[in-house]
């Protein structure tokens, strides 16, 4: 783990943002500084609950994309989504106009709900985050977990049964390794590691900023 920022010198609550390529195992570093007391905010989760049935961004999804795009249940249809935007670039467009602006919301909402709440770490799981130019201003710092590419692929497809070369399209619409590590004031460095080293890094982690 690799560090060149100060977090003693920063105001509470302190805003980090934890981001890390597909696969990379970020959401799980995050849950586990969640553990050691900060407060969590999930962007991907925010996300997908605002395409769920009876979410906020239904009604204007449909609008722009048609009702072939909502499924039965009345959320957004993921798989017909995912097809669309990675052949059609003006589509991931369009839909981040929608979305972004609503996500963004929650994500302040809760950022401020957990000030108020008095958590000294604020833990913001990212995973467009070096993509954006929006998050960098917004932090106090970046942490990266990173892993080897291969190592993406193979714990991609073990969860969720993606072909490789749908995996790689993936990766290949996110941020380089090189990119990320190069945004970052922390480096995870996440392969090999049993989940009990994963946790005492966390806790490491944990320990610099207060908790």
């Amino acid at each position: 783990m690799a560090a060149t920022v100060s977090p003693a010198a920063r105001p509470r609550p302190v805003r980090l943002g934890v981001t890390g390529g597909i696969g990379s195992g970020k959401s799980t570093f995050a849950a586990m500084l969640r553990d050691c007391g900060a407060a969590l905010i999930d962007a991907d989760a925010i996300a997908r609950s605002v395409t769920l049935p009876g979410g906020a961004a239904i009604d204007a999804i449909r609008s722009q994309f048609g009702p072939d795009y909502i499924d039965a249940g009345g959320a957004l249809d993921r798989e017909r989504m995912r097809a669309l935007v990675f052949s059609d670039a003006g589509a991931k467009g369009r839909l981040e106009l929608i979305i972004h602006p609503l996500v963004g919301q929650a994500i302040t909402q809760a950022a401020a709900a957990a000030a108020q709440a008095d958590h000294g770490l604020i833990v913001f799981d990212i995973p467009l985050l070096t993509e954006s130019e929006h998050w960098p201003r917004m932090l106090d710092a970046v942490l990266v977990v990173d892993c080897h590419e291969a190592t993406q692929v193979a714990r991609v497809q073990a969860r969720s049964g993606l072909a490789e070369d749908a995996v790689r399209a993936i990766m290949a619409s996110q941020s380089s390794r090189a990119r990320r590590r190069a945004a970052a004031d922390f480096v995870v460095y996440n392969e090999g590691l049993a989940l009990s080293d994963l946790h005492t890094m966390a806790r490491r982690v944990a320990c610099l900023f207060g908790l």
